[in-house]
């Protein structure tokens, strides 16, 4: 008898990892979202395949047990946080629905599929007043003039990640005599924020004599990714001498919320 770890690893029959039949699925669902929300539905999505695909299975093809040990999978083996595995497999779980709406398939795989509890509380917690402090100054002592901007658009302004990386220089302007940032956010939902003086000045240094692309760089002068501001980010925290075992970019969002904003 096979036990868990073999049941997982057995390849159902050799196929093409991506059929007409499937391609037509993917674009359908991917149609039902708009801007970055299809950006991060198609990410989560791709996961999925991709599992599938190592393992040989058609996704049109699969079965109830399948998405549970593809829930295993991202547990056990991944180890994802529960609100990554719950969002992930909701993204295969409403792919799954699409196809039954379109006809594709009778019913879906994923129907009765125990998911993981998530805690409704989050589990992020920010930077303290005084680490955000030193991380502001390692910031902007910095010689990437980026990590000035990047602390500050998310610990100063409160952006969520993608908003900052996605944000262009031709998004800056003014309107009512104050200096906002036009940020595309879920989906196309688009809001004009208006920039405290902290922030407009650390913008302004990021951005320097440039006058078109994207705010944030990498190191290679491309725009940054939130890979890429992970890795800045853990960098200024070890400068500041700041003990976080993994900092990443959404602890500065919630500094924001829970943190008054320093003088700068």
């Amino acid at each position: 008898m096979l036990n868990f770890t073999d049941l997982a690893s057995v390849p159902s029959h050799p196929l093409a990892p991506f059929t007409d039949r499937l391609r037509l699925a993917v674009a359908a669902y991917l149609a039902r979202f708009k801007g970055s929300s299809r950006q991060h539905t198609e990410s989560d999505l791709r996961c999925y395949l991709f599992w599938c695909t190592e393992r040989g299975l058609d996704p049109l093809a699969a079965q109830r047990p399948h998405l549970e040990l593809y829930i295993r999978w991202m547990q056990e083996i991944r180890r994802f946080r529960p609100s990554t595995v719950s969002r992930r497999f909701s993204v295969a779980a409403g792919f799954y629905r699409t196809c039954v709406i379109d006809g594709i398939l009778e019913h879906s795989p994923a129907e009765h599929v125990r998911r993981p509890a998530v805690s409704a509380e989050s589990p992020t917690l920010g930077f303290t007043h005084l680490q955000f402090e030193a991380l502001l100054t390692a910031a902007r002592e910095s010689a990437n003039p980026c990590d000035f901007g990047l602390v500050a658009m998310l610990g100063l302004l409160g952006l969520r990640i993608f908003e900052a990386t996605s944000a262009d220089i031709a998004d800056l302007g003014e309107e009512n005599g104050h200096r906002v940032l036009r940020v595309c956010g879920n989906g196309i939902k688009v809001v004009l924020v208006p920039l405290p003086p902290a922030v407009s000045r650390a913008i302004d240094r990021t951005v320097g004599p440039r006058a078109r692309g994207p705010i944030l760089l990498n190191s290679r002068g491309t725009r940054m990714d939130r890979h890429a501001a992970t890795r800045r980010l853990r960098r200024l925290a070890e400068a500041a001498g700041i003990q976080i075992v993994r900092a990443h970019p959404h602890m500065l969002r919630h500094t924001y919320v829970i943190s008054p904003a320093p003088a700068w």
